[in-house]
């Protein structure tokens, strides 16, 4: 049985010392406190935020034990707008400013696009109630909001719900984001950050990128492969410059959709240059990304957006996530396949189950 606390016995009056969290035999330490809920294991630690910029797991928490790297951004996972291809334009003067989606810039692309639902989750939600579920071995966490504003002629109120599983004694995470929408569209999508954006200076933080699916992208003339170095990403450039995924793109030429969707980049030490572990974001069904850029605009943005199919109003449509840590590219892609065609996690105190 697991005592609240230990004794320890010396010469003389009796001590009693308490013993915190961390000693406890249990696979996972959880702390909820009010503004963010932390959770660590033997292999990772990691924050979910509740008041401020939320969703996901909180830029600068995911630490690696194994390494002592921790991410490079402002979050992994991070939800932004419900969305459609498009203009906005029309009726940009009835649009909440939070709303309006400028294209033909260099930190949007020439791409037209509008918002459907906002407000953008990670930095206008302000506050979400997660729900933490324990299991044998795994801890999870559940959140959702419903948007609260619309487009002209759009309802609000769908509903954006996350669930993130820590597996124990893995150092990555399996997440979900789903859309229960009010609306109908011919091309409703959800802008994701996956697996986060690069905080970096001249490329001191990281060494290189790693996008598998990049020989069926536009990228930089003359280069050739999967693995982008870190000087690629020295000076800004648009986000459908270089890098830039779009599904129509493939699917209009009678290309076959890449194998695996994965995203990911190499930490560097910034005190020795030394590389440390790849930090990567799959998205388990490749046949659910809409479109995905990897560009630099003071920092490396690694925007996706999942769906883009028609969907009417009271449907549904999600993506399923691995996150985390891995030595080697070819670990990254044996863990993968692992998982590989799910596009639904469901989390209860009896287990997980990544589902199609």
């Amino acid at each position: 049985m697991r005592m609240p606390f230990s004794a320890l016995f010396l010469f003389g009056p009796l001590v009693i010392v308490a013993l915190p969290d961390c000693f406890s035999a249990e696979p996972f330490q959880v702390v909820e406190e009010t503004d963010r809920i932390t959770i660590e294991s033997s292999t990772i630690k990691a924050a979910i935020r509740k008041k401020g910029y939320v969703s996901g797991v909180a830029g600068g928490s995911f630490i690696d034990k194994k390494t002592g790297a921790r991410d490079l951004g402002f979050g992994l996972d991070i939800a932004d707008w419900i969305m459609e291809p498009g203009s906005d334009e029309a009726y940009r003067d009835r649009l909440d400013d939070e709303l309006i989606y400028r294209f033909d810039t260099p930190y949007h692309g020439k791409q037209p696009k509008r918002s459907i639902e906002g407000p953008q989750i990670c930095t206008q939600a302000r506050e979400v109630s997660p729900e933490i579920i324990r299991g044998e071995d795994f801890v999870a966490v559940r959140m959702s909001f419903n948007y609260k504003t619309a487009a002209p002629g759009k309802r609000t109120g769908s509903k954006w719900t996350q669930t993130i599983v820590f597996p124990e004694g893995k150092r990555y995470f399996i997440s979900s984001d789903r859309i229960d929408a009010v609306n109908s569209s011919n091309a409703m999508f959800l802008r994701i950050d996956m697996p986060g954006h690069i905080k970096h200076e001249n490329g001191d933080s990281f060494s290189q990128i790693y996008l598998s699916y990049l020989p069926q992208t536009n990228r930089v003339p003359g280069f050739d492969g999967k693995i982008i170095p870190a000087g690629s990403f020295r000076k800004n450039f648009a986000p459908d410059k270089w890098f830039n995924y779009r599904r129509e793109r493939i699917e209009e030429t009678g290309k076959s959709l890449p194998k695996r969707f994965i995203r990911a980049y190499r930490i560097r030490n910034k005190g020795t240059g030394k590389d440390g572990p790849w930090l990567a974001g799959m998205t388990l069904d490749p046949s659910i990304v809409h479109e995905a850029w990897c560009h630099q605009r003071s920092y490396v943005c690694m925007i996706e957006e999942f769906g883009g199919r028609p969907i009417k109003a009271g449907e549904s449509f999600s993506a399923a996530f691995v996150v985390g840590y891995f030595d080697s590219i070819d670990e990254m892609h044996q863990v993968y396949d692992q998982y590989a065609g799910h596009t639904r996690l469901t989390a209860d105190p009896t287990g997980w189950k990544l589902l199609k």
